[in-house]
């Protein structure tokens, strides 16, 4: 075979440390369209970026040319000097250390766009702990609740 051909939707969901509520509505915005072109720029089409006040979910094709280790590591560090350059109250921004990532049959693509949409209508009823349940559940991923959160 002389292409590599590759369709590999993922979404990724990641919080702040400790969920602490330091993505504020006046900067969500900015923050969305930075991290989706930190995505675009490593070749992964960031397709839909949103969230809430202590977490982040982006939807997007993962590149040939990079792993989502290096990926996420771009992500969270570029990202997290930036919001500390936008004031004094994001001085103490960090993202927690770890991540989720989840494969998206090409069909449910965009119910994930739409799930992502409704972020701050989902978060009026659940937190993001408990969504973050879901998925893992849904998802069949074995984990340890004393190690997920940080």
């Amino acid at each position: 075979m002389g292409q590599s051909l590759i369709q590999n939707y993922l979404h990724i969901i990641f919080s702040t440390k400790n969920r602490q509520p330091l993505i504020k509505k006046a900067i969500e915005p900015e923050l969305h369209a930075y991290l989706g072109g930190i995505c675009n720029r490593l070749e992964c089409q960031a397709i839909k970026v949103g969230g809430y006040i202590d977490h982040i979910h982006i939807i997007y094709k993962l590149s040939k040319k990079i792993p989502l280790t290096k990926l996420m590591e771009e992500v969270k560090s570029h990202s997290s000097k930036w919001i500390k350059t936008k004031g004094n109250e994001f001085k103490n921004f960090y993202w927690q250390d770890g991540y989720g990532a989840f494969s998206v049959n090409p069909s449910q693509v965009n119910a994930v766009i739409e799930y992502i949409e409704h972020q701050h209508e989902h978060h009026q009823s659940r937190t993001f702990q408990e969504e973050y349940r879901v998925f893992l559940k849904k998802y069949k991923v074995d984990y340890d609740e004393r190690y997920v959160w940080d």
